[in-house]
């Protein structure tokens, strides 16, 4: 449901597949709400959890007793902090407690999601001491973008390396391009401009209004949130898919024409490296992951932030312009190719080898970028995160002594 869970999905699947011995520690869900979905890649340690004020089915973790059992019992070797701000605290403190290095990985622009909330400039600021305290107190952060690798700098954050997420291109791929759904969605033939993500307050979906107004175009909204009944109202040319998962979400994104994104405070962005691996042109907002992402007049457009009307403008060029659509579409599929899950879970391992002392490839040139203060890493102090994944050396068992 969100880009935190996925990428400790996949980074605990490529773990797994390169013969380490991952374990999640994460937040319990509600108590009306399923937890796996199917078998897991690793074991899955839950703590309690709580809900996020104004996002109630967003559950933020807590510290418990069973965080430093599951630690000593799984042996591990160094604690992965995923967007550590809640729950990372006691993930430190267990750490080092155990003598276990840190590498925090920063995901969420939880400052910027602050002054969103009404919290103003003393929130944002406050946010950021807690999250530099956080960051300084780990042997690396890994930030995923250039964007917010400098913010995190310039808020004095030290030993930021840079590290991207990865995509699947086998299941996000143009040949998934479906004609009956598209007819479906369009009975009239228009152009299918997609929306794929949370609906959230801070993701400003509202600002499509102009384009779900444009003649001979659709909107299509996939996703769910606190958000979505009041986006229902706003877009009311929208058709609204709910959230959609797998090879169903990879039809979706493949069928569309045009992926249009509009939050102004993404780290990285996800979402939009999905629609460029399904062959589209991508419009977004000049901030954050998507300067990573977009190659402006190459694989889509970047337009200024939080302007409806740019992002209009942007969609009516494209929906003019259908040669430059479908360039647009396979530059963006050709510079997919090589982030695989696989590529960027083996430059994390290298990551972790780096600040465990271990021999290993060395980070492919030009990577490893660092936008903070060098230095020696610091002892494991005190830290926060919404989920921790401990990683153990290959073939140590679960539970075995270090």
């Amino acid at each position: 449901m969100n880009g935190v869970a996925h990428c400790v999905l996949r980074v605990a699947e490529h773990l797994v597949l390169r013969g380490h011995q991952p374990l999640v520690i994460a937040p319990a869900p509600a108590r009306n709400v399923p937890g796996e979905a199917g078998p897991f890649a690793c074991p899955v340690v839950r703590v309690p959890s709580v809900p996020m004020p104004g996002y109630r089915s967003f559950r933020i973790g807590l510290p418990a007793r069973r965080l430093h059992a599951a630690l000593a019992g799984h042996g591990a070797d160094l604690v992965h902090l995923a967007s550590p701000f809640v729950l990372g605290p006691a993930a430190v403190a267990a750490a080092r407690r155990h003598r276990l290095p840190t590498v925090a990985v920063y995901q969420t622009d939880v400052p910027a999601y602050a002054r969103v909330y009404g919290t103003g400039r003393l929130g944002e600021a406050a946010a950021w001491r807690w999250l530099r305290r956080i960051h300084n107190a780990s042997a690396r952060t890994l930030a995923p973008s250039a964007a917010s690798a400098a913010s995190l700098r310039e808020h004095g954050v030290q030993r930021v390396w840079l590290w991207g997420r990865g995509v699947d291109t086998g299941r996000f791929d143009p040949a998934r391009r479906s004609q009956p759904l598209r007819d479906e969605l369009a009975p009239g033939g228009e152009l299918l401009v997609g929306y794929v993500g949370r609906l959230a307050q801070e993701k400003r979906v509202d600002l499509l209004w102009q384009v779900a107004a444009m003649p001979g175009v659709r909107l299509v909204v996939v996703g769910g949130g606190p958000a979505a009944a009041a986006l229902r109202r706003a877009l009311p040319g929208a058709v609204f898919l709910g959230p959609r998962y797998g090879t169903d979400l990879a039809t979706i994104y493949a069928s569309l024409d045009v992926f249009a994104h509009t939050g102004a405070w993404e780290t990285f962005g996800q979402t939009l490296q999905e629609a460029a691996a399904s062959g589209l042109p991508v419009v977004a907002p000049a901030a954050g992951g998507p300067l990573d992402l977009v190659d402006h007049g190459v694989t889509g457009y970047l337009v200024p932030p939080g302007d409806a009307g740019a992002l209009a403008d942007a969609v009516a060029r494209l929906a003019r312009d259908p040669r430059s659509r479908a360039a647009m579409g396979r530059a963006g599929r050709e510079r997919t190719i090589s982030r695989s899950w696989c590529a960027l879970g083996d430059q994390l391992t290298a990551h972790y080898r780096a600040v465990l002392g271990w021999p290993g490839q060395p980070l492919p040139p030009g990577f490893p970028v660092t936008a903070g203060v060098a230095g020696p890493p610091p002892s494991p102090a005190t830290a926060a995160g919404r989920g921790t994944l401990a990683a153990a050396r290959p073939g140590q068992q679960a539970g075995a002594a270090r």
